[in-house]
């Protein structure tokens, strides 16, 4: 039979048959697994593939483990306050009227009199103004006439020459006062001309002139004489 199947396949190129080629290998595969077995090559082979497969577990580094989750958070809870329940409002206790004695005297209370006003306190007084130094004594004045003394100098009148185009006139009466050494210390007009210009002239020819020194009984060098001289003024100067 075998050789009929062999006789049925077609021949390969060096005048064998297919199934010859297959078979001898088979026998080939294991005939060279026993010499290996008796050789030992196998176990060779097994001890230096186990030892790196050993050795590359060893190097690669464990993956670090994940730390676990965090716990979920608790719910919060809602407190709800009550409110608390209202205080009960106290109520007014009516107490009974007392009933008055049969021969019980009845008479109204009078109201206790309004107090007095109280007035208010009296301002304070304001301090005094210091005690100022007392004044001099005024110069005692004395009024003399022209007959108690006599001019050294006599007064210097001018005629004002606008007086002159406008004709003029009339008479002043000049209050002069002179110290005791006979100089005037001012002069006022006691009466007037009616004229300003007339008026000036005659004070300033007061203030020109000088008459004797005074001495009058009680007076010093303080009095003051008054004399009151007359001034005409007229166009026939």
């Amino acid at each position: 039979m075998v050789s009929d199947r062999f006789s049925s396949s077609p021949p390969s190129v060096l005048g064998l048959s297919r199934n010859a080629v297959i078979a001898g290998g088979v026998v080939l595969f294991h005939v060279a697994a026993l010499w290996a077995l008796q050789s030992g090559l196998l176990r060779r082979a097994a001890e230096v593939v186990i030892p790196v497969e050993i050795l590359s577990e060893f190097i690669e580094p464990p993956k670090p483990a994940e730390p676990p989750p965090p716990p979920p958070e608790p719910p919060k809870r809602e407190v709800t306050k009550t409110p608390p329940p209202p205080r009960p409002r106290p109520q007014a206790i009516r107490e009974p009227k007392p009933t008055p004695a049969p021969n019980a005297p009845t008479g109204s209370i009078e109201p206790p009199p309004p107090p007095a006003p109280i007035a208010p306190p009296a301002p304070a007084e304001p301090p005094a103004p210091p005690a100022s130094p007392p004044a001099p004594p005024a110069p005692k004045l004395v009024e003399i006439s022209q007959g108690q003394t006599q001019y050294i100098r006599e007064p210097r009148i001018t005629y004002p020459a606008m007086s002159k185009r406008l004709g003029e006139t009339g008479t002043v009466v000049v209050a002069v006062y002179f110290n005791s050494a006979g100089l005037p210390k001012r002069a006022e007009i006691f009466k007037s001309s009616g004229y300003d210009r007339l008026d000036q002239a005659a004070r300033e020819a007061a203030m020109s002139s000088q008459v004797t020194p005074i001495r009058q009984p009680g007076a010093d060098e303080a009095t003051v004489y008054l004399l009151k001289a007359p001034f005409n003024f007229t166009l026939s100067q």
